[in-house]
């Protein structure tokens, strides 16, 4: 089997990080790979949001909590020291396709490089609120954005879970 399909099949969502920083050059790899994932037309809509700053990620967990309902106590990001936020162009009309791609292009980057991963939801309703449009438009993004997620990112601190048996009765050939 391809190294690229072993990866596929081995990659797990990861729950528990060291809040070791990864470093900068892996990032810029994981990002990179993401910018490479295919889009609707070849437009490339999504765009990344690499958040390192601890103090941002902080309050950005707070408020991801808070949209979940989750108790006080739960970090969402599960202490990973990374959060790669994808959003769309809501103006491209595959632009959730095009950004789940891209976090799939993340989350396996992340892990051929030996980081854990795990996508998080919650970023549409983040990206809808007025302080993160502020974000947004302090960065230089124009348009109306849609969040897709965020994948989080870093080194794995605990066992690296089983899959998850694969159920029956979803794949159909017509020859």
């Amino acid at each position: 089997m391809s190294d690229l399909i072993d990866e596929i099949m081995n990659r797990r969502s990861i729950r528990k990080f060291k809040s070791d920083m990864v470093p900068k050059e892996d990032i810029d790899k994981i990002i990179k790979a993401g910018l490479y994932a295919p889009s609707g037309r070849g437009l490339q809509s999504p765009v990344i949001i690499a958040v390192t700053n601890k103090e941002f990620r902080d309050k950005l967990a707070t408020v991801n909590r808070k949209i979940g309902g989750f108790p006080e106590d739960l970090d969402p990001f599960y202490n990973g020291p990374v959060v790669l936020i994808v959003l769309a162009d809501k103006s491209t009309h595959t632009h959730v396709y095009d950004g789940s791609v891209v976090m799939e292009n993340l989350l396996l980057a992340a892990s051929g490089l030996g980081y854990g991963s795990i996508w998080i939801h919650r970023a549409k309703e983040e990206f809808e609120m007025d302080e993160y449009k502020k974000v947004l438009k302090d960065l230089g993004i124009d348009g109306d954005y849609e969040g897709i997620g965020h994948c989080v990112i870093g080194y794995i601190d605990e066992d690296i879970p089983e899959a998850a048996p694969r159920k029956d009765n979803r794949v159909y050939y017509i020859d």
